[in-house]
C-alpha cells in the first residue's frame, strides 16, 4: 500500500473518532472536563389538610412532560397513606390516600430537574373545538377582531400572534377594551383568549408552571397558552405574545385548574417552593441520555460494572501511552529497550508512585544485570538463561517486599505489580547491548527507556487526560490514525539532526 493511501486510512479513522466525539459533545452534552457542574433544582410541593377522622384522598397533578428540563428524581413523602401514580390525560397524577386521617397531616412531592436541550414535544392530538354562540355585545366585538386578524395572517401560528399582539396593545381599541373588563387575572384572560380562539375553531389550551429560580418559598403557578395546527402544539405567551416556551419556564400541568382534589380533608393548603443546587454535568447527561433510550447511553462504558469501569479507565490509557513512544521513537529518536517495555513499567509506576518506582526499577535491574553477567560464564543456553534471570527477578521482588514490610514502607510493597517478564527481557538486552556495543550504549538504552517510563507515567496518570479516553473512547480511532500517519514517516529525527551537525559545519 503507498503512502498516500496509508494517510487517507489515517484521515478517514481521525475523522470517524472525532466525529463521534463531537457529536457526543454538542447533541448530546457530555461535559470535556472532570468534575464540571451543572445548575439542579429542587420543587417541592407541600399539602397541608386537616384530616377529618375517616378515609382521606388526595390527588396532585405532577409534571409529566417537560420541555427544557431533564427529571432527574422524584420522591413522595407521606406517613400511613398509600400512593399510586396514574396518567391521566395529559397528566400524570399522584393520589394518595389513608383509612383513617385525623389532625394535620403532611403530603410533599419533590422533583430534581436540570436544564437539558431536549426536543420533548406534547403529543396529544385534541378534537376542534365547536364554535359557541356568543351573546352582544361581545358578539360583534369578537367578530370584528377575528376578521381583522385574519387578513393579518396566513397559518394558525401567525392568527394567534396577531390575535396577541391586538388583544395587548398598548393603545387597544373599543372592541378590546370591551372584552378586557371580563378578565381580572392571567387565568381567566387565558380562558378569554381560548373563547376567542374557540370562534374559529383552532383547539387550544393552558399549560402551568413555574419560572425557577434561585430559591423561592412561595411559588405560584402561571399560565401560558397552547394551541393546536393540526400536527403540533405551539406555545405562546397570552401577555406578550412571545412564542415558545421559555427557557427558565418548568411545565408543571396542562389544562385547566385545579391542580389538586382532596376528599376527607378540610383546611387544604398547597404551596411550592424551589431550591437550586449543583450537580456533576456529567451524571446530568448520562441521566438524559438513558431517558431518550439514545445509543450513548446503550454503548457507553459507564454502563459497565464498575469493576469493569476501573479496568477500562486503565487500559485506555495504554493506547495513549503507546502513541507518545512512537512519537518520541520515530520523532525524536530516544532508545529504549523495546517498544513497550517503558508503557508497561509507567503502569507499575501509578501504584509505586514515580520516585519509589525509578529507585526500585533502577534496583532490580542493576542487580539482575550483575548475576547475568555470572550467568555469562555458566555458558547456559538462551532459554534456560532467561528462566534463570525470570527466578532472580522474582526473588529480588520478593526480597525486597519482605524487608519493606519490616520496615513498615507501605508504598514498596506495590513492587508486586513490576511486569516481572518485562524486568527479565529488560536485564537480558541490556546485557547483550552491553557485550556488543559496549557500555555507553547500554546504559543510554536504559535511560532513555526510564525516561519514556516517566514521562509515560506523567502522561497516563493525568486525570483530564484519563476522563477524555474513558468518556470518548472513540478517540482510540484518531490515535489508530495518528499512529498509521508516523508510521509512513521517513524523515530525519531529531537527535540524528544533532548527530550529524558536525559533519554540515565541516562539509561547509
Amino acid at each position: 500500500m503507498n503512502s498516500f493511501s496509508v494517510k487517507i486510512w489515517a484521515l478517514v479513522l481521525a475523522a470517524i473518532g472525532i466525529a463521534i466525539a463531537a457529536h457526543k459533545i454538542i447533541n448530546v452534552g457530555l461535559p470535556l472536563t472532570p468534575q464540571q457542574d451543572t445548575e439542579l433544582w429542587t420543587v417541592q410541593a407541600q399539602a397541608t389538610f386537616t384530616g377529618t377522622g375517616g378515609p382521606a384522598k388526595f390527588a396532585l397533578k405532577i409534571p409529566s412532560t417537560t420541555p427544557n428540563f431533564l427529571r432527574m428524581d422524584e420522591d413522595f413523602i407521606s406517613s400511613r397513606f398509600g400512593l399510586s401514580v396514574d396518567t391521566v390525560d395529559s397528566n400524570r397524577v399522584a393520589r394518595w390516600a389513608v383509612r383513617r386521617a385525623k389532625g394535620t397531616q403532611n403530603l410533599y412531592y419533590r422533583v430534581q430537574v436540570a436544564r437539558a436541550n431536549n426536543e420533548v414535544e406534547f403529543t396529544s392530538q385534541p378534537d376542534f373545538p365547536e364554535k359557541p354562540e356568543y351573546v352582544e355585545p361581545y358578539k360583534s366585538a369578537i367578530e370584528s377582531i377575528l376578521r381583522t386578524v385574519r387578513e393579518e395572517s396566513a397559518d394558525v401560528e401567525s392568527y394567534v400572534r396577531a390575535l396577541l399582539l391586538q388583544l395587548n396593545a398598548s393603545s387597544p381599541g373599543a372592541n378590546v377594551e370591551l372584552l378586557l373588563g371580563r378578565a381580572d387575572d392571567a387565568d381567566e384572560w387565558t380562558s378569554e383568549i381560548i373563547y376567542i380562539l374557540k370562534g374559529v375553531r383552532i383547539p387550544a389550551r393552558k399549560i402551568w408552571g413555574f419560572t425557577v429560580s434561585d430559591s423561592n418559598n412561595s411559588m405560584a403557578l402561571t399560565p401560558l397558552l397552547q394551541v393546536h395546527n393540526g400536527e403540533r402544539w405551539f406555545t405562546f405567551n397570552p401577555r406578550t405574545a412571545q412564542q415558545g416556551l421559555p427557557p427558565d419556564f418548568l411545565v408543571w400541568m396542562v389544562g385547566d385548574l385545579p391542580v389538586y382534589d382532596a376528599s376527607g380533608a378540610k383546611d387544604v393548603e398547597l404551596s411550592f417552593s424551589v431550591t437550586k443546587t449543583y450537580a456533576e454535568l456529567m451524571s446530568v447527561v448520562r441521566k438524559g441520555a438513558e431517558a431518550s433510550d439514545s445509543l450513548v447511553a446503550q454503548f457507553s462504558l459507564f454502563s459497565l460494572p464498575v469493576q469493569g469501569q476501573n479496568v477500562y479507565r486503565l487500559l485506555l490509557m495504554v493506547p495513549l501511552g503507546a502513541l507518545f513512544v512512537v512519537f518520541l521513537r520515530t520523532f525524536v529518536g530516544v532508545q529504549t529497550f523495546g517498544t513497550f517495555m517503558p508503557i508497561l513499567i509507567a503502569l507499575a509506576f501509578r501504584e509505586t508512585q514515580l520516585f519509589w518506582g525509578i529507585v526500585l526499577f533502577s534496583g532490580i535491574v542493576a542487580i539482575g544485570l550483575m548475576i547475568r553477567f555470572y550467568l555469562e560464564r555458566m555458558m547456559l543456553l538462551l532459554i534456560p538463561r532467561l528462566a534463570a534471570i525470570l527466578v532472580i527477578v522474582v526473588i529480588l521482588m520478593l526480597l525486597v517486599s519482605l524487608a519493606t514490610n519490616r520496615f513498615e514502607l507501605d508504598r514498596l510493597l506495590s513492587i508486586s505489580l513490576f511486569p516481572m517478564v518485562i524486568l527479565a527481557m529488560t536485564i537480558e538486552r541490556m546485557s547483550i547491548t552491553w557485550e556488543e556495543n559496549g557500555a555507553g550504549d547500554a546504559m543510554k538504552m536504559g535511560i532513555g527507556s526510564l525516561i519514556v517510563a516517566c514521562l509515560g507515567y506523567l502522561i497516563m496518570t493525568n486525570e483530564s487526560l484519563m476522563y477524555v479516553m474513558f468518556v470518548f473512547p472513540e478517540l482510540l480511532l484518531v490515535i489508530l490514525g495518528l499512529c498509521l500517519w508516523m508510521g509512513r514517516y521517513t524523515g530525519y529525527r531529531l537527535t540524528e539532526l544533532f548527530r550529524f551537525n558536525a559533519m554540515r559545519r565541516g562539509g561547509s
